[in-house]
């Protein structure tokens, strides 16, 4: 099916100019996702037939490597500053950032500093500084959204996440392409530029499909559960596009104090058909610590649900992998799910119960039709995509069409 969408691609791009010559910038804490992806492009392009490939509109279509030498050194003080090492004038710049990445570290007057999404936020606005307003056009994917968390006011504070959309925009950068974002509607702070939000319900399929191979998918097998009212939306299309039934979590929480910056939650309240038996998805847009999945896990299998699927677009297990490792071992958790949209420790890929799902491949193609100037609104929607993946795992159609 990816090939197929590939060359629908292919002959779709062939029929615009490009915005510019392609460049991507991917920030220290995206290097890895980021030449994954560069390596997508320029195998694609090389293998592209391409009439015009002479002409001057396509000057730099075809290259090595499609990734512009840039940094951000660090003085002793813990200050830096962008640089970007050759020429983006006229560039179609794409630059990447993972603004949860808590791996890399700086020298801060002899001491060493985890980085924040505050030091890589800054370190963004840096490299679109050092641009300098020479590029023709910047794009800044950044796949957990900065201060996505904070979109919205419910009191006396701050709405940081508008506040970083506004300033973005402010600084020159024509479209933010983010992935589940915690509440897509941060972006009516920045109502009159582009911004994309996207879902990766196939790359979740796809990685389930691959790893278990007895999975029944009909309704009477398989149940998709949301944890709470936020996730609803998620689990709504994945049960349509399943054609299972879904249910709900709501927190019941204790509003009469605070812990911890939020009310405690007193209990996890069900609603929906009956788990008995079926196998269960529990869909979010993120793991933190992870205690709210696993008292959902412990939720469902009160009521005699099977093997749970924990899955989310991010992964940051905030309190470690221990209570995962033992909910596994306890028979709560079948599986973990998520994309390396957010940094993988070595522990969690090591994990027997730990599925990655690859998002490079799709980010790739994000980019190669954005830099046609073509729809990506066939990108956004996956339904046909997880259809056939669905129909090749029953054997309804050969795997090889």
């Amino acid at each position: 099916m990816e090939g197929t969408f590939l060359m629908h691609n292919d002959q779709r791009n062939l029929e615009t100019i490009p915005a510019g010559a392609l460049g991507m910038i991917p920030l220290e804490s995206c290097r890895e996702i980021g030449e994954k992806v560069d390596k997508y492009l320029v195998k694609w392009r090389c293998v592209r037939e391409h009439e015009h490939e002479n002409d001057i509109a396509f000057k730099g279509y075809l290259r090595d490597s499609y990734i512009i030498d840039a940094s951000c050194p660090r003085f002793g003080s813990g200050e830096a500053k962008g640089m970007i090492h050759e020429s983006v004038r006229g560039y179609d710049l794409y630059i990447m950032t993972d603004v949860t990445n808590y791996s890399l570290t700086y020298k801060l007057c002899g001491h060493e500093n985890h980085m924040s999404p505050d030091d890589h936020y800054q370190d963004l606005k840096r490299m679109i500084a050092a641009a300098n307003g020479k590029a023709r056009r910047i794009t800044v994917i950044m796949p957990f959204l900065y201060e996505s968390r904070q979109h919205r006011r419910t009191a006396r504070e701050s709405m940081d996440c508008a506040l970083a959309l506004q300033e973005l925009i402010g600084m020159g950068v024509d479209n933010i392409i983010t992935f589940d974002a915690h509440d897509p509607r941060v972006q009516n702070a920045i109502p009159l530029h582009g911004f994309d939000t996207v879902q990766p319900a196939y790359q979740f399929v796809k990685g389930i499909l691959n790893a278990v191979d007895d999975l029944k998918i009909d309704n009477d097998h398989l149940m998709i559960i949301s944890p709470d009212e936020g996730a609803t939306s998620r689990a709504v299309f994945l049960a349509s596009v399943l054609g299972v039934d879904m249910g709900m979590f709501y927190k019941r929480r204790d509003y009469s104090h605070i812990v911890d910056g939020t009310n405690p939650i007193v209990a996890h309240e069900f609603l929906g058909s009956s788990l008995d038996g079926k196998d269960v998805w529990v869909v979010d847009d993120m793991i933190s610590s992870g205690g709210s999945m696993i008292d959902v896990a412990r939720e469902l299998k009160k009521r005699n649900a099977g093997r749970i699927f924990v899955i989310a677009t991010f992964g940051l297990f905030t309190n470690g992998l221990e209570k995962f490792d033992k909910a596994v071992e306890d028979g709560l958790i079948y599986k973990v799910v998520t994309t390396n949209l957010a940094y993988q420790t070595p522990e969690l890929l090591s994990r027997d119960y730990y599925i990655s799902c690859d998002m490079s491949k799709y980010i790739a193609y994000i980019i190669d039709t954005l830099n046609h100037d073509a729809s990506i609104s066939d990108l956004l929607d996956p339904y046909q995509r997880i259809q056939t993946l669905v129909a090749k795992y029953k054997g309804e159609i050969p795997a090889e069409e």
